[in-house]
């Protein structure tokens, strides 16, 4: 995993009501290291690509897939290495990835997905702290990814439409 990069299981209590997930505590000191200023709510559709972005001025990003299921992906650019995750609603968890790096995420399944973020830094509408590059960059060529160097993704153009594969 890239340094900096936490996943953090979450615990869903269930009963006859349904079920109860805390998804953000200030005393979870093992993911949130970062005071969090702003949180946020994304719908998207299913097959939807969200990529590529980063922050410059260290903005840290903390996803929660509530709803649906998403890949996350976060590339390194200087050492081409690149973390992919799996998030569900089903299987909640909070994943923390540093802003430095390249990072987005894909709306996989068959229904909408619903992703709550928590960030590190006021969003400026005058000077957002974000630099962009399209879904579809061909320089994104992982060389690794989630540590390996035979998966055989690596060394081509990252394909968020990869079909899945053991």
């Amino acid at each position: 995993m890239l340094p900096g990069i936490v996943v953090k299981p979450l615990k869903r209590f269930a009963d006859e009501r349904g079920f109860f997930t805390e998804i953000m505590r200030k005393d979870w000191s093992d993911i949130f290291k970062d005071e969090i200023v702003q949180a946020n709510l994304s719908i998207t559709y299913p097959g939807i690509v969200r990529a590529w972005h980063k922050h410059e001025r260290g903005q840290v990003d903390y996803f929660v897939c509530i709803k649906g299921a998403i890949k996350i992906c976060v590339y390194d650019e200087k050492t081409q290495e690149l973390a992919e995750i799996i998030s569900t609603g089903d299987n909640p968890q909070v994943v923390r990835v540093p802003g430095h790096y390249w990072h987005g995420f894909k709306a996989i399944g068959v229904e909408p997905a619903m992703l709550v973020y928590f960030v590190s830094r006021l969003y400026d509408y005058e000077n957002p702290d974000e630099v962009r590059r399209p879904w579809n960059d061909p320089t994104v060529v992982p060389k690794i990814i989630n540590g390996r160097t035979d998966d055989p993704r690596c060394n081509k153009p990252w394909d968020w439409f990869y079909p899945p594969y053991k």
